[in-house]
């Protein structure tokens, strides 16, 4: 994409920045009440471990700590990563398409508004490394920004680099998830305002979108 050579970079750098304006954001009661949904399904299903893709400053994996479960994060963010291990939460600076873990290392995992940020070029590149370090049958938490199928910068971030957006649709969503296992659960809620609207200054028509992709199961 023309004028962005490295989005990966130039996303740690904004989070870099604003890692610690982040560290006090509270989570909108749409984004609690799917976390502790999400909690009690793994406890349902005896799982103890989580891996959380794109942690920022930890404010979720203080909370699935608290829950009782046994927490793993990273973020492409070196100073969101050094405030969460501040916090004592167990995390590493790494990249999406190439996780630092063995195969079927979790048994759950969870990432919440980071997808977007992968463009179409290589989310499935994601996906598959989301899928290959949870257990075969494990549920994976994702939510995301929807969109009309379009690959933007964020028009609300006024200082170089902005982010990139990949808003996809609901189908085109669901469509990407459902090639590498099974969508058991789609949900979605509408954009609020305040400290739940979205990213976009207000220029997007949104919502938010929250699934559980199920990994396949042993053969």
């Amino acid at each position: 994409m023309q004028g962005m050579p490295d989005p990966d970079a130039d996303l740690a750098t904004y989070y870099d920045r604003h890692a610690a304006l982040r560290n006090t954001r509270s989570l909108t009661p749409h984004r609690v009440e799917a976390r502790e949904w999400f909690v009690r399904l793994l406890k349902r299903e005896h799982r103890h471990s989580l891996m959380e893709l794109g942690c920022g400053t930890g404010v979720e994996g203080l909370a699935f700590v608290q829950a009782g479960l046994h927490y793993t994060g990273v973020d492409l963010s070196p100073e969101s990563i050094h405030v969460a291990r501040a916090h004592g939460l167990d995390c590493s600076v790494a990249n999406g398409r190439s996780l630092p873990f063995p195969d079927a290392a979790f048994d759950a995992a969870w990432s919440m508004s980071t997808l977007l940020h992968v463009p179409n070029s290589s989310i499935h590149d994601v996906v598959r490394e989301l899928v290959r370090v949870t257990a075969a049958g494990a549920p994976i938490g994702v939510g995301l920004w929807s969109g009309e199928d379009e690959e933007v910068l964020n028009p609300e971030d006024l200082d170089e680099p902005r982010r990139f957006f990949s808003r996809r649709s609901d189908q085109t969503l669901q469509r990407i998830f459902g090639e590498h296992g099974s969508v058991e659960h789609f949900q979605t809620w509408p954009e609020g305002t305040g400290e739940e609207s979205g990213p976009g200054a207000g220029n997007w028509a949104q919502h938010y979108q929250f699934l559980v992709l199920r990994t396949p199961s042993p053969k």
